[in-house]
């Protein structure tokens, strides 16, 4: 028997197993799941650090799916009550494809996983095919965060540059933990991103208060207008929402930044 009664700690699970088909199988989800709308309805047990036991317990789940070690602690506390615990903690575009892949296995429908996965890599390369037609690639400064100063995770740095620009802090593409990817504001200005795209977790992007850090009026994208938001709903959950909406966004942005640095 595969499992049935499945409890999703953060939303990009969820989101996979409804696009597999498969979401009459989740029984809880996480507070902050968006996506899909239809999964709203089903009972919330959880915070990203935070788990309601007693929730837990009275779903009587057969597999509750946890990401990275940010959730090592309700991982613990699950496995120590003796439930079957799976956490991912996929970081890269490669990733979230395998995350998909093994979560299709585990739930017994791995030829569904396979299309699902194939389909989306198709769109990857079609976004990456039309960045090959813009005339220059911008640099960008993804911004996870603003105090301190966070720049963007693994996945996002790659779909920046599939959808046709270029990070500013490529070097920090592979630090899993966010205060490894710390940067200081004199380094921005130094890098002289030609674009800045925000994207706060679970905050809306104030961009007068990007515009008008000290110093910041030197840089190219402050000084031709070049900020943009990506919401954090579509971007910075690692699932199927960053490799469709999310980086068509992120092409949208860059493809308009580069059109006007072409006049």
């Amino acid at each position: 028997m595969f499992p049935n009664r499945i409890v999703c700690l953060t939303e990009e699970t969820t989101e996979t197993l409804y696009l597999l088909g498969e979401g009459d199988r989740v029984v809880g989800i996480s507070g902050y799941t968006v996506r899909p709308p239809e999964a709203r309805q089903k009972p919330k047990v959880s915070s990203f650090l935070h788990a309601r036991y007693e929730k837990i317990e009275a779903l009587n789940p057969d597999l509750i799916l946890a990401f990275s070690d940010l959730q090592a602690d309700i991982t613990n506390d699950l496995v120590k009550r003796g439930y079957p615990v799976f956490t991912f903690n996929q970081r890269s575009v490669a990733e979230i494809l395998q995350m998909i892949r093994v979560l299709a296995g585990i739930v017994g429908v791995a030829e569904k996983g396979e299309a699902l996965a194939s389909r989306l890599e198709r769109g990857l390369d079609d976004i990456r095919d039309q960045a090959s037609q813009l005339a220059r690639r911008p640099t960008v400064f993804f911004e996870e965060w603003y105090d301190p100063l966070i720049s963007g995770i693994r996945w996002t740095e790659e779909l920046v540059a599939i959808a046709g620009g270029d990070p500013i802090f490529p070097e920090l593409a592979k630090a899993g933990l966010a205060k490894d990817r710390i940067v200081s504001s004199e380094q921005v200005i130094a890098r002289a991103p030609e674009v800045i795209i925000g994207s706060w977790c679970g905050k809306p992007v104030r961009k007068e208060r990007i515009a008008a850090r000290p110093g910041w009026d030197a840089v190219p994208a402050v000084r031709n207008g070049q900020i943009y938001e990506v919401k954090s709903t579509y971007i910075l959950q690692p699932g199927p929402a960053a490799l469709t909406e999310g980086v068509t966004q992120l092409h949208d942005v860059i493809r308009r930044a580069a059109a006007t640095m072409e006049r």
